[in-house]
């Protein structure tokens, strides 16, 4: 969701995440040594949602949003079964499919067992319309992987809910769409910058670095040795992250 199409609600929510992930120090600034992501894109920016499980006021807020969310954008009784993706999914799969009162299962990234549900643990949501959930993307890549085994399975997959959406790197949106699959988050980087304004969280420099790799991630990717095109990272991505 762009920022021309967000509500009132959609933008205090994605404040409200990016104040309480700054608040338990889940948001790291490295512009001098970038992060490697499995993509092969380079970033000065990486966000730790598992922190998020520590902290039982932080997760039960936004948890709250996240349900608030998906009734507002999905629909109040439209998801029937919640599915996390193996491992940082799970936890906020479960939690999720609580507060909606949904089954919850969880889909593996590799089979153990045997038949067709060797990649989905709990029960196959089949033909029930399912809400995947894990708790970051940084391009969408892995959302087409579980989405792929849950409608492999039998499970209606049509929608997708993460934490936190990088929001920068190309692709990211078309790919999801060209399986009819709708990305549903509740902050990015720019809603972390923001928030920033509030507090000096992190030095000027940094916050510099921090605002070049946003207004071109590719370049910025590039000159620091990772991947410079949507095509490259499909590459690395299939070479298993290098």
């Amino acid at each position: 969701m762009d920022k021309l199409h967000m509500t009132d609600w959609d933008r205090d929510a994605a404040l409200t995440t990016a104040r309480i992930l700054l608040e338990i120090k889940a948001v790291n600034f490295r512009p001098e040594e970038p992060y490697t992501f499995t993509s092969g894109w380079k970033s000065p920016v990486y966000i730790d949602c598992r922190r998020i499980i520590y902290f039982p006021r932080a997760r039960a807020k936004i948890c709250e949003l996240a349900v608030d969310k998906i009734g507002r954008h999905v629909g109040y009784e439209t998801i029937e079964a919640v599915a996390g993706g193996e491992t940082a999914g799970i936890p906020f799969a479960a939690w999720i499919a609580d507060r909606m009162a949904a089954p919850m299962a969880y889909v593996r990234k590799k089979p153990k067992g045997f038949g067709r549900n060797a990649l989905i643990e709990g029960d196959v949501p089949e033909g029930k319309n399912t809400l995947l959930v894990e708790d970051l993307t940084t391009d969408g890549g892995s959302k087409i992987q579980f989405a792929q085994a849950l409608r492999d399975a039998g499970a209606l997959c049509h929608h997708t809910f993460v934490v936190f959406f990088y929001g920068v790197f190309p692709g990211s949106f078309e790919t999801l769409k060209k399986m009819d699959i709708q990305l549903h988050h509740l902050a990015t980087w720019w809603d972390v910058l923001e928030a920033c304004r509030e507090r000096p969280y992190f030095s000027e420099s940094d916050m510099t670095a921090v605002r070049k790799f946003l207004e071109n991630p590719v370049a910025w990717s590039a000159a620091h040795g990772g991947v410079a095109s949507l095509e490259e990272a499909q590459a690395y991505k299939k070479k298993g992250g290098g």
